[in-house]
C-alpha cells in the first residue's frame, strides 16, 4: 500500500503594518506605542502637578476658583491628545509641503509680536499675541518651523551636502570654474549659508522680543540639525568654545546685555542680591527644593506654592514638584524625559528617509532641551531666563504645540524600520 505524502503548507505571516506604504495623506502603519505612553505619562503627570501647585494660587487671584487654571489646562491637553492621534495618522510628509508657508508665517508672526502691547506687568516682554479668545507666543511656532523647514530642504539635499560637489547656486558658477579645487564653493556650503540665515534671522527677532531663552533654544535646534546633516564635527567644536567664550563675556560684564536680563546676571552670580526682589522666586524655589528631602512632603502638601514662589504653576513648578514628591520623585520624571528623547531619537535613527529622522530628532530634542534648561534655571544652576517645563508648566497652546509635535514623531514612527509593540 502506497504511502500518501501529506505535505504542510506555511502559514504565512501577516504583513507587518508598519511596513504598509501609506496612502494619500494617511499613514496606516503601526505607531510606537513606547514613546506615546511616555507623552501620555508626561501629560497626566503634569497636570496633576499643575493643579496641585496652581489651586492656592488660583483661589486667591481668581476670585476664589481653586480650578481656574487646571480647567483650562485639561482642555488644552484633552483637545491635545485628539488632534496628536489625528496627526499620526497623517503622512508626516504632508507637513514638508507646508514648510515655507510655514516660514512665512512665522516671520510675519515674529514681527507683528513687537507691535503688540505687552499684557500689565510685562512691558518690557513682547513675547504675546492676544486675539481675545487666545493668547500665544510665536516663537513656540518658530520652533517647530526652524525644525521643519530645516529637515525638509537637508532631506531633499542631503545627496549633495554628505558630497564633495560643486553648488547649484547661479552666483557660484564663475567662481567654481575659476577657483577649482579646495576653492571650490560647494553645494553644502550654499545650504549652509541658507540655513544660518534663517536660524540667525529668527533668533534675532526672538531676541527682539527679550525672549533671551527662547532664542538659544532656536540657536541648540539649529545646532542640532547641523550636526544630524552631517557637517564637518571641528566646525562644531569650535562653535562650541565661541559660545563658551561669549558666555564669559555676558558673565563678567552683564551690562552688555538688555536691561531686563542685567540683574538676572548679577542675581545668579551673587545670591546676597535683591532677596525681596529679583532673587525672590530663585530663593523661595530653593527652599521648596531643599525641604522636600529624599521623598518630598506629600502630594498637595507644599507650603512654598502659597504665595511665596511667584505663579508657581508656571516657569518654576518644578521646584513645588521636588518639595512634593522629593528627590526620587524628580529624578523619575528626568527619567520621563530622557526616555522621550531616547526613544525620539531611536524613532528617528530608524526612519525609511533623512527629512523622518532630522524631523523626529529635532522635536524630540527640542522637549528635551527645555526640559534640561527650566530645571537648571529653578536650581540655580543658570540664570533666571523664563522657560518653560514641557508638559507641566501652565499655558494651554504651548502644551498644545508639544503635544501635536509629538503626534508628528509618532507619524515618523509608523513607517520606521523598527520593533514595535503591538497597538
Amino acid at each position: 500500500m502506497a504511502q500518501r505524502t501529506v505535505t504542510r503548507q506555511k502559514t504565512a505571516p501577516k504583513p507587518v503594518r508598519s511596513s504598509r506604504p501609506s496612502s494619500g495623506i494617511w499613514n496606516s502603519g503601526a505607531f510606537d506605542v513606547q514613546f506615546l505612553a511616555v507623552v501620555l505619562l508626561l501629560i497626566t503627570i503634569g497636570l496633576m502637578m499643575m493643579f496641585s501647585a496652581s489651586y492656592v494660587y488660583s483661589y486667591y487671584k481668581k476670585g476664589g476658583d481653586s480650578l481656574y487654571f487646571f480647567k483650562r489646562q485639561l482642555f488644552f491637553a484633552v483637545f491635545g491628545i485628539l488632534l496628536m492621534f489625528i496627526v499620526s495618522r497623517i503622512d508626516y510628509h504632508v507637513w514638508g509641503r507646508f514648510a515655507v508657508p510655514l516660514l512665512v508665517i512665522s516671520y510675519g508672526l515674529l514681527v507683528v509680536v513687537l507691535f503688540m502691547t505687552p499684557p500689565a506687568g510685562f512691558e518690557e516682554f513682547h513675547r504675546w499675541i492676544n486675539l481675545g479668545f487666545i493668547t500665544f507666543q510665536p516663537s513656540e511656532i518658530a520652533k517647530f518651523t526652524l525644525v521643519l523647514i530645516l529637515a525638509k530642504h537637508i532631506g531633499e539635499n542631503y545627496p549633495y551636502i554628505s558630497r564633495k560637489m560643486p553648488s547649484h547656486a547661479s552666483w557660484t558658477y564663475n567662481w567654481n570654474a575659476t577657483h577649482p579645487g579646495k576653492l571650490m564653493i560647494q553645494e553644502k556650503h550654499t545650504c549652509f549659508l541658507l540655513y544660518v540665515t534663517i536660524a540667525l534671522s529668527m533668533c534675532l527677532l526672538v531676541y527682539k522680543e527679550n525672549h533671551v531663552s527662547g532664542a538659544v533654544i532656536l540657536f541648540a535646534l539649529f545646532f542640532m540639525m547641523m550636526w544630524m546633516a552631517g557637517y564637518n564635527k571641528k566646525l562644531f567644536l569650535v562653535a562650541i568654545v565661541f559660545v563658551v567664550l561669549v558666555a564669559m563675556v555676558v558673565i563678567a560684564n552683564p551690562k552688555i546685555l538688555p536691561a531686563h536680563a542685567q540683574p538676572r546676571i548679577i542675581g545668579w552670580l551673587d545670591k546676597s542680591y535683591d532677596p525681596l526682589g529679583k532673587r525672590w522666586q530663585t530663593n523661595h524655589a530653593t527652599y521648596a527644593i531643599g525641604s522636600g528631602g529624599l521623598f518630598g512632603v506629600g502630594l498637595g502638601n507644599s507650603k512654598m506654592k502659597q504665595l511665596y514662589v511667584s505663579e508657581p504653576q508656571n516657569d518654576f513648578i518644578f521646584s513645588i514638584v521636588v518639595e512634593e514628591l522629593g528627590i526620587v520623585g524628580a529624578l523619575g520624571i528626568i527619567a520621563l524625559f530622557v526616555l522621550l528623547l531616547w526613544r525620539g531619537f531611536t524613532i528617528g535613527l530608524h526612519a525609511k528617509d533623512k527629512f523622518g529622522t532630522l524631523l523626529a530628532i529635532g522635536l524630540s530634542f527640542q522637549v528635551a532641551l527645555q526640559a534640561a534648561l527650566n530645571i537648571a534655571v529653578v536650581t540655580d544652576m543658570f540664570p533666571n531666563t523664563g522657560i518653560s517645563l514641557p508638559f507641566f508648566s501652565y499655558g494651554g497652546t504651548s502644551l498644545l504645540m508639544l503635544i501635536v509635535e509629538m503626534g508628528v514623531v509618532l507619524s515618523v514612527s509608523r513607517t520606521a524600520a523598527m520593533k514595535k509593540l503591538p497597538e
